[in-house]
């Protein structure tokens, strides 16, 4: 499969968490969307890690699999992002029974 297809799926699933990210103001949604934005960012570096890999077998080379180890870490890091996450969010649910980003800027005072 060329690489170009998942170059675009990879544009339109970031295109859409940024979109989200932008425009909600649940914070579970915006929560959702920065999770996908990091899978668009796994998806690509997988595809070219594969692109790579396959023209080094092509010319005889040795290549490693690095795009697969930084996606490795990249899943840690957010699995641990989310439960810190959403620990955070359902805190926030106890206290003021709302996740409403917007009602957050108004603790402020």
């Amino acid at each position: 499969m060329p690489i170009i297809y998942y170059i675009i799926l990879s544009i339109a699933l970031f295109s859409i968490g940024i979109v989200g990210v932008l425009t909600r103001r649940n914070a579970i949604i915006i929560f959702m969307c920065v999770e996908l934005m990091l899978n668009a960012v796994n998806l690509l570096l997988v595809a070219f890690s594969k692109m790579h890999y396959n023209a080094a077998l092509k010319d005889g080379l040795v290549a490693g699999a690095d795009g697969q180890l930084f996606v490795f870490f990249i899943m840690v890091v957010a699995a641990a992002e989310v439960s810190v996450g959403l620990a955070i969010i359902v805190m926030m649910y106890r206290n003021i029974h709302s996740v409403d980003v917007n009602f957050l800027n108004r603790l402020k005072h």
